[in-house]
């Protein structure tokens, strides 16, 4: 995630590699994909020695959504999804994460299992989260 998104924003083009499933409808006339919630299949606490992490495992709709620069209602319906599942994930950092991985993930690691998010990581301004891969602080996973 992170070679990607240091590379600057100047554009960012995904072209599938392999075949594109998910929950989706055509739009009637235009041809146009529109990806249906739910966008998230399930999340799970796990512990690395005493830090937390959440990880956020998203539908193949999910995945299709995420790469819908002009979407931001997906993503905001994606979040609630994920607060319905894990209540205590509400917090500023883990958001701002979340919206990173929602942004971002798919393009530069496309079909990663999980986007893991932990309550203990700072919470920094969006070019920070940007240079630090969604995840400002340290390494994705502390050993």
């Amino acid at each position: 995630v992170k070679a990607v998104l240091a590379a600057g924003f100047a554009l960012l083009v995904w072209v599938p590699t392999g075949p594109v499933t998910g929950t989706a409808r055509a739009d009637p006339g235009t041809g146009a994909v529109n990806p249906n919630p739910p966008f998230v299949g399930h999340t799970e606490w796990t512990q690395s020695g005493r830090l937390a992490s959440l990880r956020v495992f998203p539908t193949p709709s999910g995945r299709l959504a995420s790469r819908e620069p002009n979407n931001p209602g997906a993503a905001d319906e994606a979040w609630a999804e994920v607060l319905a599942m894990a209540p205590n994930a509400d917090t500023p950092g883990m958001h701002a994460q979340f919206i990173c991985h929602w942004q971002f993930a798919e393009l530069a690691q496309p079909g990663k299992t999980s986007w893991n998010l932990e309550p203990w990581r700072p919470v920094v301004d969006d070019a920070e989260m940007a240079a630090s891969g969604c995840n400002p602080g340290g390494p994705e996973e502390p050993n």
